[in-house]
This record gives structure tokens, C-alpha cells and sequence, in this order.
């Protein structure tokens, strides 16, 4: 067995779990700071912030590889599209609920990806 290169690839597969990692918690931040600006009336800088958080969640969206991901990335499409479509509503309405709404459904699958994380991290016993 090719140890060298079964720890390539765990390495190259957990930096990009870490980079999607931060994509999530980047739009997580700026919805948060969103659903502050919507309670101060700072109209402004709300839809700066859920600009900010409706590019990260598109381009977590357009990645998705379709043909290899299957059902998986199919699930991540949609729930990525009723995601943009929460924030629109929040953000053309100013409402708080549709945007915690959103908020839910990114932490809950920034979980995944960080349970995913750690189980590439974990040493694998080979035996030889």
C-alpha cells in the first residue's frame, strides 16, 4: 500500500474541509452582523452583510461537483437554494425569522462539515 500517498490525499481532502469550514463560518459571521444591522435600522450596512453572506453561500453552491457528488450534492443544492431564498426575503423585508431561518440550516451543516473534519484527521491503523 502507498502510505505516502493515502496521506496526501487525507492531507489535500482536510484542507479543503478547512477551507469550507471557512466559508461557512465567514457567511455565518456576516449574517449575524446582518440580523444586528436589521435590529439598528442601519439599512446600509444590513445588505452589505447579506451581500457578503448570499456570495460565499452562491459559490458554495456553484462548486458543488453535480455528476460525482450525486444525491449528496443534490441535498447541498437545495438546501443552499431555500437558504438564498430565506435571505432574500429577510433581507428585502427586514425580517429576523426568515434569516435565522438561514442561519439554522448553515450551522447545522457547518456541523457536518466539521465532524467530517475531524474524522480525516483521525490516524488510520493499516495493517501490514
Amino acid at each position: 500500500m502507498d502510505f505516502n500517498g493515502y496521506k496526501k490525499t487525507v492531507f489535500a481532502t482536510t484542507d479543503r474541509v478547512k477551507i469550507i469550514l471557512m466559508l461557512y463560518e465567514g457567511a455565518l459571521t456576516h449574517l449575524k452582523i446582518a440580523r444586528q444591522k436589521i435590529e439598528t435600522g442601519d439599512i446600509i450596512s444590513k445588505g452589505r452583510h447579506f451581500s457578503k453572506a448570499t456570495s460565499i453561500i452562491s459559490e458554495l453552491s456553484n462548486v458543488l461537483d453535480m455528476e460525482k457528488g450525486g444525491e449528496i450534492s443534490t441535498n447541498l443544492r437545495g438546501l443552499y437554494d431555500f437558504v438564498l431564498q430565506r435571505l432574500l426575503y429577510a433581507n428585502m423585508n427586514n425580517d429576523v425569522k426568515a434569516l435565522e431561518e438561514a442561519e439554522k440550516v448553515m450551522g447545522t451543516l457547518k456541523d457536518g462539515w466539521k465532524e467530517m473534519m475531524k474524522e480525516a484527521r483521525q490516524p488510520v491503523e493499516i495493517g501490514i
